[in-house]
Formats: structure tokens, C-alpha cells, sequence
């Protein structure tokens, strides 16, 4: 139950939490840089914090195509649990019609948690390959209003942390 809790308290951090930053170019540089980070809260009976950092850096193989590296951290702290969780991978875009993406992330998890009521620890580690697409808008002069969704295809029901592989994506994407 508490893994169910977690995961869902992780992912609902991550679809709402806010995000800062998405992706920048610096000049004419095929080099992009950039992420996402946010912080989540909840109240009541398992009340607790919650901080995510994500950053990013790509290359523009040509006009549609990226493809780069990025990371996560996520720090969960409740009053029963805590749990960090580390992820790292290559990433790939697909731009097309200028107001669509096909994406494709694989993350390796490293998570690590402790349940406070029993002071037992768990570390293990979670392969996730996302793969989805969605729709961009201008918003500015090279900003970009990014809503999609992803679904880790590697997602097992009974041997996840996460509680769904279905992963939606709501974010701000700089110089493309």
C-alpha cells in the first residue's frame, strides 16, 4: 500500500508540480540546455513535502531532430516515508508541422527509501522507457507551450514504483 502511495504522490508531484525553465538555444549554437523543476505539498493524514529537479542538454542534429541527456531528482519526505529517487538517460525529439513532437526518453531509476514507522530501508532500481508526442504552441518569441502525454512501455503493474505508466507532460521549451 505505502509503494502504491508513494507512486502515486511521485507522479502527481510530477504532472502538477511547477515547472521552471523546458529548453533553451544560445545563439546559433545547435546546443540546447535547459529542464524542468517543481515542488509539491500535501495535507492531512500522510502530509508531506516534495522537491524535483530536471535538468537537460540536447543537440539540433538538424532542424526536427534533438537528441541529448538529461537527468532527474526527486526528494519525497512524508510522515511515514521519505524516498529519493535518481534518474538518468538520452533523450530524442521529433518536430514536425512546427505545432507537433514525438519524443522518446529512457530513464534509469535509482531509488531509495525508508519507511519511518518501522526504520526499515530499501534501495533498488527501475529501467523506464518513455516513449509519446504531443502539441506546442508559440508563446513568445522562441517560446514554446508544450502539452503531451508519454507512456513508459517498460511499466509493469505488480513491479513498479510508479503507479501508472502513463506520464503527462505540461511544459515551456526555449529557442526551438
Amino acid at each position: 500500500m505505502k509503494k502504491i502511495i508513494l507512486s502515486l504522490l511521485i507522479t502527481t508531484s510530477i504532472a502538477l508540480s511547477a515547472q521552471i525553465g523546458g529548453s533553451t538555444q544560445i545563439g546559433n549554437s545547435k546546443w540546447t540546455f535547459g529542464g524542468n523543476a517543481g515542488i509539491s505539498g500535501g495535507f492531512g493524514s500522510n502530509s508531506g513535502f516534495g522537491i524535483s529537479v530536471a535538468p537537460r542538454v540536447g543537440y539540433k542534429i538538424s532542424e526536427n531532430v534533438e537528441a541529448g541527456i538529461s537527468a532527474g531528482f526527486n526528494f519525497l519526505n512524508t510522515d511515514y516515508y521519505s524516498s529519493t529517487l535518481f534518474g538518468i538517460g538520452p533523450f530524442a525529439n521529433y518536430y514536425f508541422g512546427r505545432n507537433f513532437y514525438l519524443s522518446g526518453q529512457f530513464q534509469e531509476y535509482i531509488i531509495n527509501q525508508k519507511d519511518k514507522t518501522t526504520g526499515q530501508r530499501h534501495g533498488f532500481d527501475e529501467a523506464a522507457l518513455y516513449l509519446g508526442g504531443g502539441y506546442m504552441t508559440r508563446v513568445g518569441n522562441n517560446a514554446y507551450m508544450q502539452l503531451g502525454a508519454m507512456y513508459n512501455v517498460l511499466w509493469k503493474e505488480n513491479n513498479s514504483i510508479f503507479s501508472s505508466g502513463f506520464a503527462p507532460q505540461i511544459g515551456v521549451v526555449f529557442g526551438l
